[in-house]
């Protein structure tokens, strides 16, 4: 599966339409010079592991009592760092992120997540290597 966004329930955007194109066309143009034996070589690339969810703040009766922090809304993949703006109470303090190494937050404040009582997903970025690649069939 492919899965294109963020971009709200129900909504059709042609930019992400297009990006969602370019992705399955890439899959298959693959899939084809695989198939055609051609060789991979041995490549790096960056990528983003989920670590955990987070969920907003809550009271004792499980009412959310912050809201994502604007300098973080609309940042998905992007670092955050020890001491940055994560939530805003309803009463306007800021509550920084206090973790021990930077994180890339990512499907941050999307609304089918309000449920599930997650604010965002905390990933962090690491380095996959993949050895040479090719197809065994003739």
């Amino acid at each position: 599966g492919v899965e294109v966004g963020p971009q709200p329930q129900g909504v059709a955007r042609a930019d992400i339409l297009d990006k969602m194109r370019k992705i399955v066309k890439h899959g298959l143009d693959f899939v084809q010079l695989f198939n055609e034996g051609k060789e991979f070589p041995p490549c790096t690339i960056e990528v983003f592991k989920i670590m955990e969810k987070v969920d907003y703040p809550r009271n004792k009766n499980n009412e959310i009592t912050a809201i994502i922090h604007p300098k973080l809304q609309d940042q998905d993949w992007q670092p955050l760092n020890k001491g940055d703006p994560l939530f805003l109470t309803l009463d306007g303090k800021v509550i920084p992120y206090q973790g021990n190494c930077t994180i890339y937050p990512t499907f941050i404040n999307e609304a089918a997540y309000y449920e599930k009582k997650q604010a965002f997903v905390k990933t962090e970025k690491i380095k996959l290597s993949a050895r040479h690649l090719r197809s065994s069939a003739s």
